[in-house]
């Protein structure tokens, strides 16, 4: 569903609140949920003047809502992926609690990342539901499901039987497939052993806390040496205590990698519908050769294979010359159909291919710039953290060679 009479790219999109509330779900239940405030605000209007900033609280299931139906409409483009629901791939000090505040932030800012990579998407940000997501409070939910992107939805046993059963998949297809599957393998290994580093660089900037209290402690039994003592120990409580909001960034760094953990995904998404198509395709090419058959065999009065309708005629005699032109008569009729059925079908397999491929090169761009960003930002923090212990041990030297 587009709407050509709005353009999201001159909108400006924030999530800038979440807060904690109390409700009842649909089985009248009570439950803890967080909502999200979006606040969106026009860049400029069409008389040059700014508008004042829309507002409205949507809760991640509704985000949830607004992507499965994006992944139906656009069944072949990469659609972005949501924060995660529940935090994974934590080490042990970070809370795994969805309602705890920094893990709330941390999926306030990956909603908006999300809200702002759909309003870049050169077809998505033209979408009339996601455009109401942004601007209508009430009775989004009732908007949605009157476009019976449900219905339309592909079932998942129907899918698994695709991946099996097509004869002729597509190499392309193929190929991306087994990458995001190799990408999802790769991230979720660096996202452990960043994990497993975090937790162990935790530990080794608090025992420097011990050098604080051993230093402050020997200071009280020194004259001449006490002062130096006491300053180094300084230095090395204010080293202990810097760990906590270096490993609070490098959640953020960590979130990147994880959106394209969850990007490999959103691609196996696009290859499986094409198998879909492509299955779908493959049968009704087989329904058709099949009718052509029968058509010939009844016209010709040879039977090539095995068929119940062969038995039958054996066993209860010979049709009549009026019932076996009525049957070559619809099976023509069928014949036609399924060719214009087999046509159109092409059509769109061919459409869709040409389509993805488009925006996967499109993703494949943006995610070459952004993993090459988040990593370059990492390396450069790693840096800044070293050399920040450097300068803790150099000052520690200093106090030490005044004693």
């Amino acid at each position: 569903m587009t709407e050509n009479n709005f353009s999201l790219k001159k909108i400006e999109i924030s999530v800038s609140e979440a807060e904690k509330r109390t409700g009842r779900n649909a089985m009248n239940m009570q439950e803890t949920y967080t909502a999200y405030l979006i606040e969106t605000r026009s860049v400029e209007h069409n008389d040059g003047q700014s508008v004042l900033t829309d507002s409205l609280w949507r809760r991640y299931s509704e985000f949830e809502l607004l992507r499965n139906y994006l992944l139906v409409y656009y069944p072949h483009i990469v659609v972005p992926p949501l924060p995660e629901k529940r935090a994974e791939f934590v080490w042990h000090k970070l809370s795994a609690d969805n309602m705890d505040p920094d893990f709330v932030e941390r999926r306030r800012i990956g909603l908006e990342n999300f809200l702002l990579r759909v309003a870049s998407h050169p077809m998505l940000c033209r979408d009339k539901i996601f455009y109401l997501f942004l601007t209508q409070e009430g009775n989004w939910k009732e908007t949605v499901n009157e476009t019976g992107f449900q219905l339309k939805a592909d079932s998942r046993l129907k899918a698994l039987n695709a991946t099996f059963r097509v004869k002729n998949p597509d190499k392309r297809f193929i190929e991306l497939k087994h990458y995001s599957d190799e990408l999802q393998s790769v991230i979720s290994h660096l996202l452990r052993v960043r994990a497993r580093v975090a937790d162990r660089l935790y530990g080794v900037y608090k025992v420097h806390g011990n050098y604080g209290r051993v230093f402050s402690e020997w200071s009280a039994i020194e004259k001449e040496m006490g002062d130096g003592l006491q300053s180094a120990g300084h230095h090395m409580d204010v080293y202990a205590s810097s760990i906590d909001d270096i490993l609070e960034d490098e959640e953020h760094y960590a979130d990147q990698l994880k959106e394209y953990l969850f990007y490999a995904e959103a691609l196996r998404a696009v290859c499986r519908k094409h198998e879909l198509m492509q299955y779908d395709l493959e049968m009704a090419a087989q329904d058709l050769a099949s009718k052509k058959q029968q058509c010939e065999e009844l016209a010709t009065g040879t039977v090539r294979t095995f068929s119940l309708k062969g038995m039958t005629t054996k066993l209860f005699g010979q049709e009549t010359p009026e019932q076996r032109e009525a049957r070559i008569k619809m099976l023509e009729e069928q014949i036609k159909e399924g060719e214009q059925q087999l046509k159109s079908k092409n059509l769109e397999g061919r459409e869709f291919v040409r389509n993805a491929w488009a925006d996967i090169e499109r993703f494949k761009e943006q995610k070459n710039h952004d993993l090459k960003e988040a990593l370059i930002s990492y390396a450069v923090m790693q840096i800044s953290m070293c050399k920040k212990g450097i300068q803790v041990w150099t000052n520690a030297k200093e106090c030490f060679s005044k004693m």
